[in-house]
């Protein structure tokens, strides 16, 4: 039964890293080379604000990160 389990919980815990590498990607990396490649300039969204939406971006992932590694806390032996 240890067996499934552990399956279970590492696939979770595969699936809340994914997602906070999605986050990473869509929220950080994103903007970043939008604003290396002037892509912002058109759309007028203020640079404070693509700022402040990073750093909401990166919290997230940073958090579905750890929830991860909480989630490997809870592997049977």
């Amino acid at each position: 039964m240890s067996l499934v389990h552990n399956e279970r919980v590492k696939l979770l815990a595969a699936a809340l890293n994914t997602a906070a590498g999605s986050s990473f990607t869509v929220g950080v990396l994103a903007p970043v080379a939008a604003a290396f490649y002037n892509v912002n300039a058109a759309s007028g969204v203020p640079l404070p604000t693509i700022v402040a939406g990073a750093a909401i971006w990166l919290f997230a992932a940073a958090a579905l990160h750890l929830a991860a590694r909480r989630v490997l806390g809870g592997l049977k032996e």
